[in-house]
């Protein structure tokens, strides 16, 4: 790999266009992989040594030993769903600790703006856009706003942040008139546990 050399690849339509395919033909040339942008959506389905895996946040270079893989600071991460993936490729025999970095500065997608995304979404009425419910949007517009949790927020007073942000967004969801929090303290005693996970890895 020549230094200072960085190859981009770029989704030119709305996803589901192969890109963790290709990146995974191309990881074998490389040194480091990185996701620098985009949430846990539909996600990369992948086949590597007979077996199938779907990376919705990870980098598909974590198949390859040696390689960096890196979540950079313009990912949004869900600590909930992160988990799960990465513990299915433990489970499968694809160490994490020495080949994935996450910046610290990759905001958190919390249990509140999964809600706040279907909040807004209904408040379009007819002019929805047909979000996945994921919380991606709202957790960038926390980002843009310079108002979101992020990874290095875990290490440092964490529950006392969570606490504040929540109580705003419980403050924006009163203002849109919501009030469906069916499920929320299950979502958000698994996404703890996310956290918790992200923590010891």
């Amino acid at each position: 790999m020549n230094t200072g050399k960085v190859d981009v690849l770029l989704g030119l339509q709305w996803g589901d266009e192969g890109k963790g395919k290709v990146v995974d033909v191309l990881t074998p040339h490389y040194d480091v992989v990185a996701r620098f942008q985009g949430g846990p959506n539909a996600g990369h389905t992948l086949e590597f040594e007979g077996q199938k895996y779907v990376l919705r946040s990870i980098p598909s270079g974590i198949f390859q030993g040696g390689k960096v893989n890196i979540i950079g600071n313009g990912v949004v991460l869900a600590p909930d769903l992160f988990m799960e993936e990465a513990q299915e490729l433990e489970k499968s025999g694809h160490p994490l600790k020495n080949r994935l970095h996450i910046s610290k500065k990759a905001h958190l997608i919390m249990p509140t703006h999964r809600i706040l995304d279907r909040a807004i979404e209904a408040a379009k009425g007819k002019n929805k856009v047909g979000t996945t419910g994921k919380g991606i949007g709202p957790a960038y517009t926390d980002k843009v706003s310079r108002a979101g949790l992020r990874v290095g927020d875990i290490l440092d007073h964490f529950e006392e942040k969570y606490e504040a942000h929540k109580a705003r967004h419980m403050r924006m969801l009163k203002a849109l008139g919501w009030s469906d929090f069916k499920d929320l303290d299950k979502v958000e005693a698994k996404w703890m546990e996310g956290v918790r996970y992200m923590k010891r890895t």
